[in-house]
């Protein structure tokens, strides 16, 4: 696919944030059945697929995009990006870190799975530069685990996080689950309890969604899957906001809790609708309002990068009200919400005079709080939060 940027993305949007580095790797040990992410199941990664990864970088940071910009983060994720080793990956970091401009201290983040990594392996990433890493422990259960298809065990848990301390991580994110097949809100407490022994900075705590294609979306149209009852799962949201509360850790967003100071970074750009780079098979891109995708599959992608062709599959310029709506609706993902001041020197648009009645009604049902200072989610509208959003896309 042949695409040609607008002249428009060269020049920054009013407001507009720095942008973020994002690389996709798209491989795993195996693969969950609740996962509808872009990744495939490989004992060997490609080493192709990494110098694909680097002829992007090459290309990307020498446009004019990029060049008039100074990146805030980067992020590697999968897949399970430590399916690679310590040297590669520290290459790609390195790489990336010389080649685009960053501000003074980015926040690099590289996404693992526990049983993936050593201390070694993450000595070698942190020499590189990297100062987050993202831990996909799930649960503190190996009966929850086998049920989710996770190919790791509580014990190498235990180890991975152990490692990294060892290798001098101060900044970790565990991501949990909660809503999993035979779980209940005791099970959940324990894992809660047993993640808040390793003092994390972050936890990402998410409610199991079943996606299309899944192979659990295939065990609940045959009735073979048993979720918990809806009030259950509400249980386990109510005890999580209170347990992580009481161990310091601040909710910020709707699925995500950090100690002061160690909110993702990446993240907020993202639920900011700020700028970002992807690159990889699958990766998605937003310059300025400029909406791009790249072919899903690793080995078309690799095929097309090793041809000098560039691995677009999807591209499309968002109007300014497309992009409002957007970032009114990850704003409000954020505790603080979105600051009314801010989309109207960004868009020239506000809440109030584009919603309307729409927004009235949200309020008069209290499920928003309009202010001088924004728009946000109020107690009552966290938890149905999607319903809300539905309205305001």
């Amino acid at each position: 696919m042949t695409v040609t940027i607008p002249p428009s993305v060269f020049t920054p949007v009013t407001g507009e944030e720095p942008p973020s580095l994002y690389l996709h790797i798209p491989f795993c040990k195996s693969r969950c059945a609740y996962c509808s992410f872009n990744s495939y199941a490989c004992q060997s990664p490609p080493a192709a697929y990494l110098a694909a990864l680097a002829d992007q970088i090459r290309y990307w940071s020498g446009h004019a995009w990029c060049r008039e910009r100074t990146f805030a983060t980067l992020f590697i994720g999968g897949g399970t990006p430590t399916i690679y080793s310590g040297s590669e990956l520290a290459g790609l970091v390195r790489q990336c870190l010389e080649s685009f401009n960053f501000s003074k201290d980015p926040e690099i983040t590289v996404e693992a799975n526990p049983n993936t990594v050593s201390v070694q392996l993450l000595t070698a990433l942190r020499r590189a530069g990297v100062n987050r890493l993202s831990l996909g422990v799930q649960a503190f259960s190996d009966r929850l685990l086998a049920g989710l298809g996770r190919s790791h065990t509580v014990a190498e848990a235990d180890l991975a996080i152990k490692a990294a301390r060892r290798a001098g991580f101060a900044n970790i994110n565990l991501d949990l689950m909660y809503g999993l097949p035979g779980q209940n809100a005791a099970a959940w407490r324990d894992t809660l309890a047993r993640a808040l022994d390793y003092d994390p900075e972050h936890l990402a705590c998410y409610e199991l969604t079943i996606e299309d294609g899944t192979p659990f979306a295939g065990l609940v149209e045959k009735g073979e899957l048993a979720l918990p009852a809806e009030e259950e799962a509400l249980a386990m949201g109510d005890l999580t906001h209170d347990l992580l509360a009481r161990a310091g850790l601040a909710r910020y967003e709707i699925s995500n809790y950090a100690a002061p100071g160690r909110e993702c970074r990446h993240n907020l750009n993202y639920w900011r609708n700020g700028a970002y780079l992807g690159l990889g098979a699958g990766a998605v891109s937003c310059l300025s309002g400029f909406r791009f995708g790249t072919v899903k599959d690793p080995e078309a992608f690799t095929g097309l990068v090793q041809a000098g062709k560039l691995p677009f599959a999807e591209a499309e310029c968002l109007p300014l009200a497309a992009r409002f709506r957007e970032s009114v609706v990850m704003g409000l993902r954020m505790l603080g919400g979105v600051s009314c001041a801010q989309l109207c020197r960004q868009f020239g648009l506000t809440p109030t005079g584009y919603y309307g009645n729409i927004l009235e009604d949200l309020q008069q049902q209290g499920l928003v709080v309009v202010s001088d200072e924004g728009l946000r989610l109020t107690e009552d509208g966290l938890p149905v939060a999607n319903q809300v959003l539905a309205r305001l896309v």
